[in-house]
């Protein structure tokens, strides 16, 4: 499996990416960051993200694209940059047919921590061994990239699962709903007798 992580923002977008599969050492592809001037307009910010992106598809091809889930309770002037990065990522994977999966920022972490509340220098230095590298990718923009392509590696398997077991069930649910409809409707064309009064 081959999957370019996305860690979304404006003046910084992480991208990764990231090969293997779960219970097997993972090698690290590709990894950097797409930068664009705080002092640009937004439109034009959010072309370059684009292009960034556009250009990690075209050199490593993946298989799926993994996007931090974005969310905050502070800073709405910051998320929202984040949040339309984070869209331009996920318009470029389904415009090409790339499967897009979104986690958690404690998703990730506990995935590569085993901690949900891991600091970014904790992600840094697990992504660096579970890689196998030299050193940290820098800026943390790059590594939360990389650790976000293998939570989805790791989890990617029981996603799949749970899938697979609800489709399985799917019919048998719509049956049982088409039933208990059916039996409502003949309810109501049908009331029962009113009692008699004396």
């Amino acid at each position: 499996m081959r999957v370019l992580g996305v860690d979304p923002g404006l003046t910084r977008c992480g991208v990764g990416v990231v090969e293997g599969v779960a219970g097997r050492p993972l090698t690290m592809l590709g990894v950097g960051v797409v930068r664009t001037p705080a002092d640009a307009e937004l439109g034009l910010r959010l072309v370059a993200v684009e292009q960034g992106i556009e250009q990690w598809l075209d050199e490593y091809e993946p298989e799926y694209v993994a996007v931090e889930r974005v969310f905050s309770q502070h800073n709405v002037r910051t998320v929202m940059g984040t949040a339309q990065a984070s869209a331009v990522a996920m318009l470029c994977a389904a415009r090409r047919g790339i499967p897009v999966a979104l986690h958690t920022p404690s998703e990730v972490k506990a995935a590569v921590t085993g901690s949900g509340r891991a600091d970014k220098a904790q992600v840094g230095a697990m992504v660096t061994r579970l890689l196998r590298l030299a050193a940290p990718p820098k800026p943390a923009d790059a590594a939360d990239a990389l650790a976000l392509a293998i939570c989805h590696i790791w989890r990617a398997p029981a996603q799949n699962r749970l899938q697979q077991a609800a489709a399985r069930t799917a019919p048998a649910r719509t049956a049982a709903q088409n039933r208990l409809q059916r039996a409502a409707a003949a309810h109501a064309s049908h009331p029962a007798p009113k009692g008699r009064t004396a």
